[in-house]
């Protein structure tokens, strides 16, 4: 009798176990399905959607994003059809939305081969997407997803799907569905296209930017080569067909060479805006985007790059290499520039590199170099500070020898190989003596450097080690900006910023900019290493600014690394700051055909120069604003006292009312 009961007792609980998972997977479903959005009626509808359309500060649209050129189905080259159906889904005409067997393939691989997954999507379900503002990669998201799918085989043909699904993938460079596609590539309609450039096409959706015929030929070839496989395997064409095909001759089109203004700029906008509201909203969503993108100012930053490149050229007598040889390109020298307004932060330009067209590579915002005796303000800031010094202050130039835990001496040397004696702070910053340098590292510790450069914007990682006071850890042209603009704005900083504005389609504002003020630096301080910094450009390493010409107030420093691997200049007039950086992808060095090595003054100063020249036309004529509790001393450069009559060369310096000489 106990044996019954308790086998009577468990059933009763399967029993209840049963009917709580039923309810509980009756819920599931019904929450599920909940939201599910609506498919449109007729499906060409899933793909009209209002264009994402970004503006520049005046209000001049410079990019629509989505919007699509619908063609029917027989307007397309079979070609195509069967090479995106062989190589997406090859079971599309005989399954309902979903492929049992290529999920269950799916769902064994992704349980027994730890860290691979595998997708099985198919056209329906990829179609579907479109539907969805996210791409969360959850259960949930794809059971719904699988929903949809299978409603829309419910209600529409499979010509309907498949012709809606070809106008809606992603090709790269702009184009989102085939006649775009086929029109930016090959300047043809998507009719007219061949087995060659229909198979060529059909391997881009799987990574646009990656198979980019126009920067990555041999991937897209190598990606075709699949897609003729997959053609060949599921009897669309005979191998002889595909022998054919992977061997014609592919006549891009010409439209690869022309320049985008501003696609570095542009780029770093659509980032932004990616990581704030997801891929799905930005492609889709009909956004209407206001930035920072200064036209005249982009265009001239561009201008100054190129021209400057091409004059380092001659100097490095470096071949340029023909437009078709895109290895030669990583052998030439690069350059980047940050230009942003000095009182509100906002990213007035961006230069990321000598062509976008050859490279999409973001060097103002991706690129973290060593910034060499770039960093110096920010030592001689914190000496200031911590230390109680200034500008007058006497060190000597000499051969140094400071010992560090656990390894050999540090002993750092001038770019000269010699030394001054005694002189005062300010002439060590204008002429950039590294042995002052470390003596002040030494004394301040390298944590306080590293504790000023983060306050004034360096984001990326800083070791706090005595080198640092020679620029040995990475930034960023727009850091460096960033950081500077900081000193030019008397201790305040920006967060820089590249959007002003953002409404969704129906003019509801998402996002809109508000400038705030951060105070993070002693205002007399800062105007004191400002001043110095303008030393450099009248007299110090970075007089070649006043050479090439420019006659307005400005400040800056130049930055030179181990083997001239880095040519560096960052500086700013009262109201606009640019950051300029030269140097080969590769880190090699810059050296002339005489064997000189390239500096920060020779590299990156005409740069610099020719930019700011024609941008400071438009700009407001001010002077750096001098705070009060601070007095313009010649001081006697020998002896760091107040000049008297029959001192030889004195040097005006910036000194604090506590720090005045009798």
């Amino acid at each position: 009798m106990r044996l019954l009961g308790w086998l009577t007792a468990g059933f009763y609980f399967l029993v209840a176990i049963s009917g709580l998972s039923a309810l509980g997977l009756a819920l599931l479903f019904f929450i599920t399905v909940r939201n599910l959005p609506q498919v449109p009626v007729p499906l060409s509808r899933i793909i009209e959607i209002p264009p994402t359309e970004v503006f520049d500060t005046n209000g001049q649209r410079v990019m629509t994003l989505g919007g699509r050129d619908y063609v029917p189905l027989e307007r397309i080259s079979s070609y195509f059809v069967q090479a995106i159906i062989a190589t997406e889904d090859h079971r599309f005409w005989n399954h309902r939305g979903v492929d049992k067997l290529r999920t269950l393939k799916a769902l064994w691989i992704t349980l027994t081969a730890p860290g691979r997954v595998q997708g099985a999507s198919t056209i329906t379900q990829q179609l579907a997407k479109n539907l969805f503002f996210s791409l969360e990669q959850t259960y949930t998201r794809k059971f719904r997803e699988l929903l949809v799918a299978l409603q829309i085989e419910s209600q529409f043909t499979k010509q309907q799907i498949l012709e809606a699904y070809i106008n809606q993938i992603p090709f790269g460079v702009g184009a989102y569905g085939i006649e775009p596609a086929a029109r930016i590539y090959f300047d043809k309609s998507a009719a007219q296209l061949s087995l060659a450039e229909a198979s060529l096409l059909a391997g881009l959706p799987k990574s646009p930017s990656g198979y980019n015929p126009f920067r990555h030929l041999d991937r897209a070839k190598q990606r075709q080569e699949v897609v003729l496989q997959r053609m060949v395997a599921v009897g669309f064409i005979t191998p002889e067909e595909a022998l054919t095909a992977r061997s014609a001759e592919l006549e891009l089109s010409s439209r690869r060479s022309s320049r985008r203004r501003g696609g570095y700029f542009l780029d770093y906008v659509l980032k932004t805006l990616e990581d704030q509201y997801g891929p799905e909203v930005l492609y889709h969503g009909g956004l209407k985007v206001t930035t920072t993108l200064d036209p005249h100012y982009q265009t001239l930053a561009e201008a100054a790059v190129h021209q400057g490149l091409d004059a380092l050229e001659q100097l490095l007598n470096v071949r340029g290499p023909e437009p078709s040889d895109a290895q030669d390109s990583s052998q030439r020298p690069q350059a980047a520039l940050a230009a942003l307004e000095v009182n509100t932060g906002a990213i007035r330009a961006l230069v990321g590199g000598r062509d976008y067209q050859e490279t999409e590579y973001n060097r103002a915002v991706q690129n973290t170099r060593q910034p060499g005796s770039g960093f110096k303000p920010f030592l001689y800031y914190a000496a200031f500070k911590q230390l109680g010094l200034s500008p007058a202050s006497l060190f000597e130039d000499r051969a140094v020898k400071i010992p560090v835990a656990g390894r050999g001496p540090w002993q750092p040397k001038n770019f000269e190989g010699d030394h001054q004696g005694p002189l005062i702070l300010k002439q060590a910053f204008t002429e950039s003596i590294n042995t002052v340098a470390a003596q002040l590292v030494a004394q301040v510790g390298p944590a306080a450097v590293v504790e000023v450069a983060h306050k004034c914007g360096i984001t990326s990682p800083i070791r706090p080690v005595l080198s640092v006071a020679l620029g040995t850890s990475g930034a960023s042209p727009l850091e460096m900006a960033s950081a500077y603009s900081t000193f030019a704005g008397g201790g305040v900083w920006h967060k820089p910023f590249c959007i002003w504005r953002v409404e969704d389609a129906f003019g509801h504002v998402l996002h809109e900019h508000i400038v705030s003020r951060k105070q993070v630096l002693d205002e007399r301080i800062a105007y004191q290493v400002t001043d110095m910094m303008a030393g450099v450009v009248d007299q110090g390493t970075g007089n070649g600014v006043r050479r090439l010409g420019f006659k307005g107030p400005a400040a800056g420093k130049t930055g030179t690394t181990d083997d001239f691997r880095d040519a560096w200049f960052t500086g700013f007039t009262p109201t606009l700051c640019a950051s300029v950086w030269v140097g080969y992808d590769r880190q090699k060095g810059l050296y002339t055909r005489d064997g000189a090595g390239i500096t920060g003054g020779t590299g990156a100063v005409p740069i610099w120069t020719r930019f700011m020249q024609k941008a400071s036309e438009v700009q407001p004529q001010r002077t750096f604003h001098r705070p009060e509790g601070v007095e313009l001393v010649k001081i006697n450069p020998i002896t760091g006292q107040r000049a008297g009559f029959f001192s030889r060369n004195p040097v005006e310096v910036v000194l604090r009312q506590e720090q005045l000489p009798p």
